[in-house]
Formats: C-alpha cells, structure tokens, sequence
C-alpha cells in the first residue's frame, strides 16, 4: 500500500509540478521554431519603446514650471496650476470649438468621401483609365502640406487666381478668401479631401477586391439591380473596414493637422482658425512656456482617449465590431 501511496503520490507531482515546465517548454519550441521572426520584431520594439514609451516621462513637465536650465528634475512641482491657466482663458472656448467642428467637419465630409471614390473606381471597366484615375489621385497625397496650401493660396488670389476670374467674368468683386473668417473652415477641409482622397480610397478598394464574387452572382440571379447590390452585398462586405478605420479617425478627433491651419490662418481669421495646436505652438515654442503648452496638450491626449475608448465600447455594443 506504500508503494502504491508512493506511486500515486509521485504521478500527481508529475502531474502537478511540471505543469510550469510544460509552458516553459511550450515557448520554448515557439521561440525556436520562430526565433527569426522575433528577431525581426525586435528592432520595432526598441524604437517603440525609446521614441514612444520612454519620452512619455516629460509628461511630468505639464505639472512643472519647467526651466532648461533646472531640468525636469529640478523645477518646481506645481500641480495642476498650468490646467487651470487653460480653462481661465477668455478664448478657451474658441479653441475648443474650432478645434471640435474642424475634426467634426472633416470627419462628415472627409471620411465618406474616399469610400465614395473607391466604389466609383471599382466599377470602372476600362482599367487604363482606372489606373490612369488611381495614379492622379494619388499624386496629392505625396505634396507637402505647405505645397497644397500655397496651390490653394495661388488658386484662390483675389488678384489672379482662377476662381477669383472666373466670379469676375460673371460681373461680381472678386472675394478674399483667405482674409475672410467664414470660408476658413470651407477650405481646410476642402484642401485635405484633395490631398488624401485617392490614398484614402487605396484599403476600402483593397477590401472590395476581398469580397466574393460570388454573392454578386447570385443577387444578379435574383433579380438584384446595382444600386441593390451596393446596398445589401458591397456595403454589408466593407463595413467591418469602414468601423475600423472610423475608430481609428475618432481617436484623433482633436488632433486637427496643425500644419494646414497654421499655414492657412491669418489674425483676421482667428475667430474659426485659432484651434488648441496653433495656440500650443504660440505659448509653446514662441513664447518658451513649455510646461503650459504640455499641459493644454496632455489635456488634448486625454480627450482623444476618452473619445477612442468610449466609440470602441459603442460600436463593439451595436456592431460586434471593435479594436480591442
């Protein structure tokens, strides 16, 4: 009976104990088996975590008055004085709400136009011109910022840009319409469908050659017209990648392009082009308050998060269909 007892005894440690081993030795036959595969991961690992991970300690900076000179260490913590600073200013409501309608506005009228252009693109049969169309509306996407806005400046001069002729020929003044407020919002967001619209269009044309041809062949067989087939096969087929990417912009939906507004603003303009990144950029870099300018964005970051996480929980509710 001991030596059954004994028997036992040492099959449940040999049941119990190298259970560890086990997945030790179950990553270790993964390792092996991939080893090159991790090796090539490994250097988007380090630059991860030098440019992304480990630069997230000046965040501390936000809840400092920081000096160069001091460094981080030594500044003075003071706490969430720099936040408060932020939402006292007379023109933070100006700020927020440019920055709020020019995502919003660009989300309305930017998202949905390249998923347009791709459909149009997908029923063109005649595939030189369908690769001649791709390639043109490609070409934007690789100007500089400043490139489209100074197009954009030469084409709406109102001494000898094209438009400007154009309502002059038709008896009308010709209008400045980068000096004047209201149609500040108008051309921001219509210089960047221009410039990302063919290159926005390159995954939802690369989803549409995914769906099979045969569900097309059998709404055909009963009767589908094509409006039909867009409605009940395509749209069904690439809404899972228009979720997606609809994620992926609401995360950044108070990060207006810095750039395009800055660039396109004049003082006359302020009232609908002053946004949060041109107002970190005069605190910030022109004025040297950089413990206020990584306040106002840590406070940008935080928004974004909020919205990304909170649009990621609806849609996974409505639509089974999320990031995470």
């Amino acid at each position: 009976m001991e030596i059954v007892k004994t028997k036992g005894s040492v099959s449940n440690y040999s049941n119990g104990l190298p259970s560890k081993e086990k997945k030790e030795n179950k990553f270790l036959k993964k390792f092996k088996r991939g080893k090159y595969l991790f090796l090539l991961v490994i250097p988007t690992v380090i630059c991860m975590l030098l440019f992304y991970y480990l630069p997230m300690w000046g965040i501390l900076i936000a809840f400092k008055q920081y000096s160069p000179f001091k460094g981080l260490a030594g500044s003075p913590w003071v706490g969430l004085k720099h936040f408060r600073t932020f939402f006292e200013n007379p023109f933070f409501f100006r700020y927020f709400r440019n920055t709020i309608l020019l995502s919003f506005y660009s989300l309305i009228w930017g998202f949905p136009a390249p998923i347009i252009f791709a459909l149009i693109l997908n029923d063109v049969q005649n595939i030189r011109f369908k690769k001649l169309v791709q390639t043109v509306s490609y070409m934007p996407h690789f100007y500089s910022t400043v490139v489209v806005v100074g197009l954009f400046t030469m084409f709406l001069s109102p001494t000898s840009g094209p438009v400007n002729k154009l309502i002059q020929f038709f008896g009308h003044k010709p209008i400045s319409f980068l000096a004047d407020a209201k149609y500040f919002r108008t051309i921001y967001v219509a210089s960047e469908i221009w410039q990302n619209l063919g290159w926005g269009a390159i995954i939802y044309l690369a989803a549409l050659t995914n769906i099979d041809p045969q569900l097309y062949e059998a709404a055909i067989i009963d009767g589908a017209s094509k409006f039909k087939r867009l409605i009940y096969v395509t749209l069904p087929c690439l809404a899972p990648t228009i979720i997606t990417m609809l994620l992926l912009r609401l995360g950044h939906i108070m990060n207006v392009g810095f750039e395009r507004a800055y660039l396109l603003q004049k003082p006359s303009t302020y009232e609908t082009s002053d946004i949060i990144q041109t107002y970190i950029y005069r605190t910030g870099i022109e004025s040297n308050n950089f413990s206020f300018a990584s306040a106002v964005g840590l406070f940008n970051s935080v928004i974004n998060v909020i919205f990304l996480v909170g649009c990621n929980k609806l849609s996974q509710y409505l639509t089974e269909t999320s990031l995470w």
